[in-house]
């Protein structure tokens, strides 16, 4: 049996052949994610509908021709942002995206922002309640946006992007998997929190249904044949499913941004990102952690007067692991130069003669990033409960002194994730349950991994 999973991320669009009876994925095919349109104000970020939609029909087609036979779609996509639509599906709005930072232009009437309005409507409670994950860019907030312009078309219906795709190519419900409703449910009830809606001046829209991830809510007609679709689920969650985190361990990803994360059997409120998971599961999170975005401030730093010059410079990524892991310094970095958990100012502290060097600035970076990664660890759990360590991610797969570092950190076994393609990996242990192969996502990763394994093992001995 195949399937096809889609991923509709943040700087491309991907999708692979997912093959459930080998546990494979196939190869991976890429469409570039369309340009954000262009003149709007500073700080907004809007993607024309139609232009992501031909994206993914380009790349739907690709990926039939090369498995014509495959009976199911599964998708995820970036989490946040928004898109209206009316009940036959047209597009009321563009795609607005979770990079928008509209919320934080000043409120006319009493000097703050529309984030700080918004976060006095609600009340600490209520921000609790929808996971303390309403933030800047999140759907809530751009609806709450919207209608105090006085935007908001009536009767709307608002969708996750990958949803609204999936319902204009597969003619599918419009329908929300709990994963992806990001900062617009009660999480201690898995409803939509009406209650919210309401004192935001947003309680006029028509919400669609909520779903789990395992029932088909539409077809796609493809060679003479109906192909199922299922409903696009979160991809931060997709993802760590991708990597088998397991009860117990602590997910620690690092690539351009990062994002530090613990399942927990039930509904755990505290100075964390509650989000909803599989098999009934919650996943307490951090995210926006500094990481290679913060580390780009810190190379564009030392890169900027060679390119002014007009000099190539190359990439620095292998002289900086290998300096920063032959040299111990007392320099100290904070890279919390963006907003999240971490702060919003960061800084280069305790400069010598001799320290101020790039072997030295990024060995501080990385130490810092440890710290880091420790200190939101024990907010996650003050009891240390975790009795495993799974790194996933870009960055820390390629830089052995950063792994060092956070290993170190942590006083418990470790693993690094066996793929760097974890929300296709994630998509395959998820159409393995919902096409009926296992119970549970947990009982799926087992086996696929057991699989995995023996059918490496089978081809070492031939």
């Amino acid at each position: 049996m195949k399937c096809l999973g889609i991923d509709i991320g943040t700087s491309s669009i991907k999708g692979a052949v997912l093959d459930l009876e080998n546990c494979a994925v196939g190869e991976v095919v890429k469409e570039d994610f369309p340009a954000s349109i262009s003149g709007l104000p500073t700080g907004y970020f809007e993607v024309e509908p139609y232009r992501i939609r031909e994206v993914v029909e380009n790349l739907l087609a690709r990926l039939l021709n090369l498995a014509p036979e495959v009976s199911s779609v599964h998708w995820t996509g970036q989490m946040g942002g928004v898109i209206l639509v009316d009940e036959s599906g047209n597009a009321l709005t563009n795609y607005i995206s979770w990079r928008d930072q509209r919320l934080l232009e000043p409120y006319p009437s009493d000097g703050g922002n529309y984030y700080q309005l918004l976060e006095r409507r609600l009340t600490r409670t209520r921000l609790e309640e929808l996971g303390n994950d309403c933030k800047p860019g999140s759907a809530l907030s751009l609806l709450f946006w919207l209608a105090e312009q006085g935007a908001l078309p009536d009767s709307a219906i608002p969708l996750a992007l990958a949803d609204y795709v999936a319902m204009i190519l597969c003619n599918a419900e419009s329908v929300t998997e709990y994963t992806n409703a990001l900062g617009t449910l009660n999480v201690q009830t898995n409803q939509w929190h009406r209650e919210a809606f309401t004192e935001l001046g947003i309680g006029g829209l028509h919400w669609p249904r909520l779903t789990d991830a395992y029932h088909a809510v539409g077809e796609m007609a493809a060679h003479e044949s109906a192909i199922l679709s299922y409903p696009s689920v979160g991809d931060h969650q997709c993802a760590l499913v991708g990597t088998r985190l397991r009860r117990n361990e602590l997910s620690i990803n690092v690539s351009t941004g990062s994002q530090i994360g613990l399942l927990a059997d039930g509904y755990q409120p505290g100075d964390y990102q509650v989000r909803p998971y599989f098999d009934r599961q919650y996943l307490k999170a951090l995210t926006h952690l500094p990481a290679g975005r913060s580390l780009n401030v810190l190379i564009d730093l030392l890169s900027e007067i060679p390119q002014a010059q007009g000099l190539e410079v190359k990439d620095p990524w292998p002289y900086i692991a290998k300096a920063a892991a032959d040299t111990d310094t007392d320099l100290s970095v904070d890279l919390s130069f963006f907003e999240g958990p971490m702060g919003s100012r960061g800084e280069i502290c305790n400069i010598a003669v001799d320290n101020l060097n790039a072997a030295n600035l990024f060995r501080a970076a990385f130490e810092n990033m440890a710290s880091n990664y420790e200190a939101c660890a024990i907010r996650l759990s003050p009891e240390r409960n975790w009795h495993g360590l799974v790194l996933s991610g870009g960055l820390v797969g390629n830089c052995d002194i950063l792994r060092q570092l956070i290993v170190e950190r942590f006083d418990c076994p470790s693993r690094l994730s066996a793929t760097s393609e974890e929300t296709m990996e994630g998509l395959l242990i998820l159409a393995q349950v919902a096409r009926g192969r296992f119970g549970s996502v947990a009982e799926a990763s087992v086996e696929v991994e057991r699989r995995q394994k023996a059918l490496v093992a089978e081809n070492k001995t031939a």
